[in-house]
């Protein structure tokens, strides 16, 4: 009973902190408009970037890496103290066991919080960025690799989304060439294919050769985010 409660809890504090909409709170606090209406209609970095401008951009892309980050410590430190609380005789194998699996679970409720916010109607942004919180936090050389890749292919293409779901692709190929366990490895070919999956939409604009850059020229890049 202590394991599923403990377990229960994680898992809702970690969506709860991914459901967090820091894009919409932005667009809504800076100058009172819904973001989701504006340019690609998603709550992430990008889209603030390009509706809202840099600062914003960057306060929402660290927030939403927090929250990645956030749901990771809650599954190695806040789980296992309420596990040892309700259990009454816990061991340190049964922890060793049951951590990881629940880093695993925290991991995959903060990025579906994220793109499917219970405050707005489950909806959201891509999760690659509270992804790469998650990244970080449960892994830093991966998360490292990974951010490292998007900022390679970022600087060559200048295609955020481009970027970002060849960052997700070598997190997996790095959590699987490097020791890590099981349940790290699932999360991450999950949540990777998962951030993937939630670009589908850009992947069809790639092939069709109209997916947006990022541009220095503000003026262009607010009109392009009128498209």
């Amino acid at each position: 009973m202590a394991f599923w409660t403990a377990g229960a809890v994680g898992l809702l504090i970690a969506y709860l902190l991914g459901s967090i909409p820091t894009g919409y709170l932005a667009g809504k606090l800076l100058r009172g408009i819904d973001i989701r209406r504006h340019g690609s209609k998603s709550t992430g970095a990008t889209n603030v970037l390009r509706t809202l401008g840099k600062w914003p951009a960057l306060f929402v892309l660290v927030g939403d890496v927090l929250k990645g980050v956030g749901a990771i410590i809650v599954a190695r430190s806040f789980c296992p103290w309420l596990y040892a609380e309700l259990s009454s005789s816990p061991t340190a194998s049964d922890l060793q066991l049951w951590v990881p699996w629940a880093v695993c679970l925290a991991g995959i409720a903060v990025l579906l919080g994220h793109s499917r916010s219970i405050w707005l109607n489950f909806t959201g942004g891509k999760s690659a960025a509270a992804g790469l919180g998650v990244l970080l936090a449960m892994s830093w050389p991966v998360g490292l690799g990974a951010a490292a890749a998007f900022g390679f292919v970022l600087a060559i293409t200048r295609i955020v989304s481009l970027s970002s779901m060849l960052a997700a692709l070598t997190a997996i190929v790095l959590v699987c060439a490097v020791e890590h366990p099981l349940p790290y490895r699932l999360l991450v070919i999950g949540g990777g294919l998962y951030v993937i999956i939630r670009h589908r939409a850009n992947i069809q604009r790639l092939l069709a050769g109209t997916e947006p850059r990022l541009i220095r020229n503000s003026q262009s890049a607010k009109a392009e985010a009128q498209v």
